[in-house]
């Protein structure tokens, strides 16, 4: 698992992040077979298709977010960044009360912080 110094030597996955991509459209992309129709373009094309995109778990303390990876296969997790607390909740309240969810968006405030930590 890689902190944040290391992530920023790996120049081809930051170049790749998938900024809008949220947990929700991440398993109707890439989960979800047979709904393409209903999410437009939104769908895998080819089998080795990824997604690599942050999400925060909100059980996780120190609050962070975590880079995950995602293909039609597997998720897997990259990285995971300490992130300002105060940003993490407000981030989470954004996304409203989700029973038995615990994954959430990071919001454009997140975004922009980890952008600038990234040089991205």
């Amino acid at each position: 698992m890689w902190g944040i110094e290391e992530l920023k030597t790996h120049r081809e996955i930051i170049d790749r992040l998938d900024w809008e991509m949220t947990p929700e459209r991440a398993v109707e992309t890439f989960l979800e077979w047979g709904t393409g129709w209903a999410r437009k373009d939104q769908f895998v094309r080819f089998a080795d298709q990824e997604s690599l995109y942050f999400v925060i778990y909100d059980w996780e303390k120190p609050p962070q977010v975590t880079l995950i990876r995602r293909t039609v296969k597997e998720a897997d997790e990259i990285a995971k960044i300490p992130a300002p607390a105060a940003m993490v909740q407000r981030a989470i309240e954004a996304g409203g009360h989700k029973p038995g969810v615990g994954v959430h968006a990071i919001t454009e405030e997140l975004e922009q912080w980890l952008k600038g930590k990234l040089g991205a």
